[in-house]
């Protein structure tokens, strides 16, 4: 996986239709997404449950890119290499999810996987300001973890910290909760260049009528690049 800051469009298949997983991923890689996200909740570092390794594992073949998949779960560490395993190519862990996000990434980066690590709302940038040489991938969550279709809360000021405390480190900048063509060009101009959509991208179609997820990443990936109707 070479690194690039090129905008990336990686629809959330947690808005998907559960009972075609498979399909549905084939459908959205084929309509323009980049990568396809994966959110693992437990239930208990977040109030809801969505699905694991097995999961991730039955989906791998219908994934021709990136599957990026991201733990919201703790603790993390002892789930890594079966989510590794399943095929994830990022796996993501949240700095508030244990008392050693180092040594999580460390494990992450050892099982062969990309690591990231996402940051709440009420998280300050600086909270991972020594991890950044062992991370490929910061994740700001706008949205309070746990639920998709929630509503935006504006993180600017933190994404533009973060790029610059990032500097010229390959280090991607991922938003993740209530990205839609209103509020992916702020975003991406303050420095992210990965955007996960749920409903966004998944509204209107399905997997016999892909096409309004080819409408809607279009509409996204314009609305950030700011050419956008």
């Amino acid at each position: 996986m070479t690194f690039d800051r090129t905008l990336k469009i990686a629809p959330s298949i947690l808005a998907a239709d559960f009972a075609n997983f498979g399909a549905e991923c084939a459908a959205v890689e084929a309509q323009g997404a980049d990568w396809v996200h994966v959110d693992v909740m437990d239930g208990h570092f977040v109030p809801n449950i969505s699905f694991g390794p097995a999961t991730c594992a039955a989906i791998r073949p219908h994934i021709k890119g990136i599957m990026d998949v991201h733990l919201m779960i703790a603790p993390v560490d002892a789930y890594i290499d079966a989510f590794a395993q399943a095929g994830a190519d990022i796996i993501t862990a949240h700095v508030e999810a244990g008392p050693h996000i180092h040594r999580t990434l460390q494990a992450i980066r050892a099982s062969g996987a990309r690591a990231g690590v996402a940051i709440n709302p009420g998280t300050p940038a600086e909270a991972i300001a020594h991890v950044l040489d062992i991370a490929d991938l910061v994740c700001v969550m706008t949205v309070n973890p746990g639920f998709g279709g929630q509503k935006f809360i504006d993180m600017t000021d933190k994404i533009r910290t973060l790029r610059a405390m990032i500097g010229d480190r390959p280090v991607h900048i991922e938003i993740d909760g209530g990205v839609d063509p209103t509020t992916a060009r702020s975003v991406v101009a303050a420095g992210a260049d990965v955007l996960v959509a749920g409903s966004a991208v998944f509204k209107g179609g399905s997997v016999t009528d892909p096409a309004p997820y080819g409408t809607n990443i279009k509409a996204i990936r314009d609305a950030a690049l700011g050419t956008y109707a």
